[in-house]
């Protein structure tokens, strides 16, 4: 088990000091309603080789007047074992008209590919994200908030507006041209093509 920070793992803002870390693990405001295990700070923390990619999608952000807003970024795999509780027990349904309001079953959102046994995040190249204006911490709209679970989060998805739309699609571009490719059921999230680790999960704590 991995207790300690690795030297090619980074906070990102050691690289990016301007990012806004939202960091929704580490606090309530979750699907789960509680802090997540292994978020012992509100950090965003990748390797090294996804933090300096993800430079190149923040200095392009910022040339067309946005920076960047993290909502995830490593995640301990105690936090996905906390995840897996949390969806294993059927009766704690509080975050439901929030988070997931067309699911009655909470082990749909594992089979439908929102929560996974093993996270890609726990590799340290994925990262959750979103864009703020430059001199503003409000994120622009996206058609769904962070988690927000089921068919509005994809990709692609009909129903929400035209600037939305774009604003998946801008997020998209800037993505994909620092190296990273998207998950379809979810506009928020980008995984480094070239990952270092794509075979290890890593499990130290954020601190």
């Amino acid at each position: 088990m991995n207790t300690v920070m690795p030297d090619s793992f980074v906070y990102v803002r050691d690289l990016i000091p301007d990012t806004l870390e939202i960091m929704a693990y580490a606090t309530e405001h979750n699907f789960v309603g509680a802090p997540i295990d292994g978020y012992r700070a509100a950090r965003a923390v990748l390797t090294r080789r996804a933090a300096q990619a993800l430079e190149i999608a923040s200095l392009a952000a910022h040339g067309d007047g946005y920076r960047l807003a993290i909502f995830d970024a490593y995640r301990p795999a105690r936090a996905v074992r906390h995840f897996m509780r949390w969806a294993e027990d059927m009766d704690d349904t509080k975050t439901r008209a929030e988070y997931y309001p067309e699911f009655s079953d909470k082990q749909a959102l594992i089979s439908g590919g929102f929560i996974a046994r093993r996270s890609s995040h726990s590799r340290g190249s994925t990262v959750d994200l979103t864009l703020v204006p430059l001199g503003s911490d409000e994120p622009i709209e996206m058609g769904t908030g962070f988690d927000r679970f089921g068919p509005l989060a994809a990709h692609g998805a009909e129903e929400i507006t035209e600037t939305a739309a774009a604003n998946r699609a801008y997020l998209c571009r800037l993505m994909l041209g620092a190296g990273f490719e998207p998950y379809s059921a979810e506009w928020w999230h980008y995984t480094l093509k070239n990952e270092p680790f794509p075979d290890t999960y890593f499990d130290f704590e954020i601190v």
